[in-house]
């Protein structure tokens, strides 16, 4: 009993991989040479050494025949990464409502969410960077971990500092965290800037060279 499993699945794989190679390139392609191989015995060219003749056209196209291609892998497209970011995006803006900051955080935080929101509104500024998989990836982590790290450990170590007064006041932190992560969403947007503005150039320079070459 302990066997028959075992031995179900090896039957089931042998009698998938017989399919496979009766549908396959190389035994449609051999089976069509075989049937001229039939027909060249029914019109008397192929003689005495008919089967000979027929296996070896069959032998023959299963050769030429182009080899089975494994389909690509089908990855998600770009676009539809930056669908689920913008998502994530309105849940995360939804939980930092709830949070109560210092003035000087919150200003520093509303500039990091608009920039992010800039960079992930549907339009053509997001279709550049659905080209960018490293922004995509900046992004992804600024929104899943970076933003919502800084302000949960900000706010449990507010908690501490009130009932444990006398270390560093913790939105010191949370200030600097947050203007780094800007300063990171804004390089990621200058580079955007920079990329359209090489490729308008290069437009520029291709008129011209068709101008001159006209």
């Amino acid at each position: 009993m302990a066997t028959s499993r075992p031995d179900g699945e090896a039957r089931g794989r042998s009698a998938n991989r017989v399919l496979a190679y009766v549908e396959s390139r190389k035994n449609l392609t051999g089976s069509a040479c075989g049937i001229v191989g039939l027909a060249l015995t029914y019109t008397g060219l192929a003689g005495a050494y008919w089967p000979v003749v027929v296996a070896g056209l069959y032998g023959a196209g299963a050769l030429i025949a182009p080899p089975e291609r494994p389909p690509a892998p089908d990855f998600p497209d770009p676009s539809s990464r930056l669908d689920a970011l913008r998502d994530d995006f309105g849940t995360l803006r939804a939980y930092l409502d709830e949070v109560e900051l210092p003035p000087a955080a919150a200003g520093r935080l509303t500039e990091l969410t608009e920039l992010l929101a800039g960079l992930l509104a549907p339009g053509w500024v997001s279709q550049a960077l659905a080209t960018d998989p490293e922004g995509v990836h900046a992004l992804s982590r600024a929104v899943h971990q970076d933003i919502p790290e800084s302000v949960d450990t900000f706010v449990r170590t507010r908690w501490w500092t009130r009932i444990a007064p006398g270390t560093e006041p913790p939105e010191r932190h949370l200030e600097r965290q947050l203007a780094l992560l800007y300063r990171e969403a804004e390089a990621l947007a200058t580079a955007l800037r920079e990329a359209e503005t090489r490729r308008q150039q290069t437009h520029t320079r291709y008129l011209e060279d068709r101008g001159h070459n006209g």
